[in-house]
């Protein structure tokens, strides 16, 4: 018996109206570009399938991630549900336009060595390119071509609402964590698939220092508003807040609306303890409601969704 054997039942998941499943926890596929490996790569990923995490996320902007799922996974390509994104990098087309959408989804197809891609995502795609409507059009054409699956929308904001609104989008995804929730609502209110990035929120309870970088420095200033880490929440559980990955983890895992959560690592030991945390099952609803409450008297309400 292997891992995927030994999984919960309700560990598989309805992406929206897809006709697509997907499991409770996906795999990231960006943390691996630094590896040089080979060996370890294709250990990794088929590790990741073997755990049972039937769902593979990458994007055109994520390396050698594309090229290294075709190269070790082709083999196993009805084991998992693709997913990728588009929009820039297309050499001799510019961003951002019909033609690199086309041709981004036909260089994705050859690098990742597979007839079909199950999700494809505009990847950030800015609203007033949004709303001219011609990206979006290009991938609802490579649906109807055959070479996708899914149209999708990875984003934040306006942006996402914008895409949640336009019938030729079946899935989204986008950022959703404990100092992140502005866009729980329009998930919880979405028959669409809805995948989640950025659920452990940049890791901002291990840090003693503000990180640098954009997103993970604004998620640490959130994590210090709303009291949370340790020697501040004196009033949480103990064994809650012995565990931030877990706890993080399971709020946005089990948050409404949500059908998988990206999660990403280069060793499987940690996607196994990710999946430990997910067994335990929804987060009490006393805790949720303290961390409604301190994310509300933070300000969150006013926090936009991260990138």
């Amino acid at each position: 018996m292997n891992a995927r054997d030994e999984l919960q039942p309700d560990w598989i998941r309805p992406f929206g109206a897809t006709g697509l499943s997907v499991s409770a926890l996906g795999f990231g596929a960006m943390h691996f570009d630094g590896l040089e490996d080979e060996t370890a790569v294709g250990r990794l990923l088929n590790g990741v399938l073997d755990a049972g995490l039937t769902l593979i996320d990458t994007a055109r902007g994520y390396g050698r991630s594309e090229a290294r799922i075709g190269q070790h996974l082709a083999h196993r390509r009805r084991d998992f549900v693709l997913s990728t994104k588009f929009g820039y990098g297309v050499e001799g087309v510019p961003d951002w336009t019909y033609d690199c959408i086309v041709q981004g989804v036909e260089r994705a197809l050859r690098l990742m060595r597979t007839e079909v891609i199950d999700v494809g995502h505009l990847h950030s795609c800015p609203l007033d390119v949004l709303q001219r409507g011609e990206v979006s059009q290009a991938l609802a054409d490579c649906v109807r071509a055959g070479k996708l699956r899914v149209a999708a929308y990875s984003g934040e904001n306006a942006e996402l609402a914008h895409a949640l609104a336009d019938d030729r989008f079946a899935a989204v995804q986008c950022s959703l964590s404990l100092v992140d929730r502005a866009n729980a609502p329009q998930v919880a209110a979405t028959p669409k698939g809805v995948l989640v990035k950025r659920a452990l929120a940049g890791r901002a309870w291990a840090r003693p220092q503000r990180p640098e970088d954009f997103c993970e420095g604004q998620y640490w200033d959130r994590w210090q508003a709303l009291g949370l880490s340790a020697g501040q929440a004196a009033d949480l559980d103990a064994d809650l807040k012995a565990d931030w990955p877990a706890l993080a983890l399971r709020f946005a895992a089990f948050a409404p609306g949500v059908s998988s959560v990206l999660v990403g690592s280069q060793r499987l030991d940690n996607l196994r303890a990710l999946q430990a945390a997910w067994a335990q099952g929804p987060l009490p609803a006393a805790w949720l409601q303290d961390s409604e409450a301190r994310w509300r008297s933070a300000g969150g309400p006013h926090w936009p969704g991260l990138v």
